[in-house]
């Protein structure tokens, strides 16, 4: 397992669509395995493959307190989302020194393909739920302040630019 570096906003990999996983091979197995590696090195709750340049709808999470839950997910999709919202502080290792309140629905259920091949159906809550819709984020293109007003978008990238 290696820890591998992240790409570095505003790099287009991070803006753009990763490609769907047609099959889980033992090369996807070994990016998940470096994946989990690069999450705990950070140390964080949840990684997208194209966050680390691999440009495949590949994510971990592992929101548990005692470490080592990774949910290895290929192609995750969103498939029901709860009303009851959650308010969370997000950043990314891609954007260092900044970070902006999101509110993401607390529950959701995410269909994905698991280590085994098979597809899975899976109910996450709390921090979570809001990890995994941080990383579908990311697997289309699309970072978290993406989710912000135009002029917080605005003063956080300005800000993230001043700490460079």
């Amino acid at each position: 397992m290696t820890v591998r570096p992240f790409v570095m906003w505003p790099d287009r990999r991070l803006q753009t669509e990763a490609d769907a996983v047609a099959e889980i091979t033992d090369d996807i197995r070994v990016t998940w395995e470096d994946m989990v590696e690069t999450m705990e090195a950070m140390p964080g709750v949840g990684l997208a493959a194209p966050q680390i340049g691999a440009m495949l709808r590949l994510a971990v999470v592992d929101a548990s307190s005692e470490r080592g839950r990774a949910v290895r997910m290929a192609n995750p999709e969103l498939i029901d989302a709860g009303p009851e919202m959650r308010s969370h502080e997000e950043a990314s290792p891609n954007l260092p020194g900044v970070s902006a309140k999101l509110e993401r629905p607390a529950k959701l259920v995410v269909r994905f393909l698991n280590p085994e091949g098979q597809v899975d159906r899976r109910e996450f809550s709390g921090l979570w739920a809001t990890s995994v819709q941080h990383q579908i984020d990311h697997l289309n293109g699309r970072m978290y302040f993406d989710n912000l007003s135009a002029l917080k978008r605005k003063m956080l990238l300005k800000k993230a630019a001043k700490r460079r």
